[in-house]
């Protein structure tokens, strides 16, 4: 298994908070985006690649090759931080044997679908079951914007 320092979601991937403070908390070296549609968009991709720091290596994979990447052998000194915009790729991750003992939870921006939970985190009803279901199968999932800010539980606050 790969060596995963910190599994995020977050629906802006690769942005300031991401760059400067999980990077620098985690040791970070190589971020897996995971996203069935960012693999066909090669600008994206780009603009991905670009917006990490250049010590890092930025990857792009859809959910099946990220499940068997994922559960290599880590390779020497390689420090994984994968991004995803929602909790349903997480999920398939999970189903696939990739072991996530612990989710962040960045931002999940409102737009229309989703009901907005807590501060900067909106989710539709599939996204919050979906949370519902990797919390049940032993998954603990926290919201955490930046690593200096004290965690809250996910379950508690979809029971809310």
């Amino acid at each position: 298994m790969k060596n995963i320092v910190l599994c995020r979601i977050d629906d802006r991937l690769i942005h300031g908070q991401v760059v400067t403070s999980w990077v620098k908390q985690t040791g970070g070296n190589k971020i897996i985006v995971v996203d069935d549609a960012l693999t066909k968009d090669l600008f994206m991709q780009k603009i991905l690649k670009a917006a990490a720091p250049p010590d890092v290596k930025v990857e792009v994979l859809g959910t099946l090759d990220a499940t068997d990447v994922l559960k290599e052998d880590a390779m020497n000194g390689e420090k994984v931080i994968i991004l995803v915009k929602v909790p349903q790729i997480l999920e398939k991750l999970i189903e696939g044997g990739v072991a996530l003992p612990k989710i962040i939870l960045g931002g999940m921006g409102a737009k229309e679908g989703r009901k907005k939970f807590n501060r900067n985190v909106s989710a539709s009803s599939e996204e919050a079951e979906s949370m519902r279901r990797i919390i049940e199968s032993g998954t603990e999932i926290l919201y955490q914007l930046v690593p200096t800010e004290a965690p809250a539980d996910v379950s508690k606050l979809l029971s809310e």
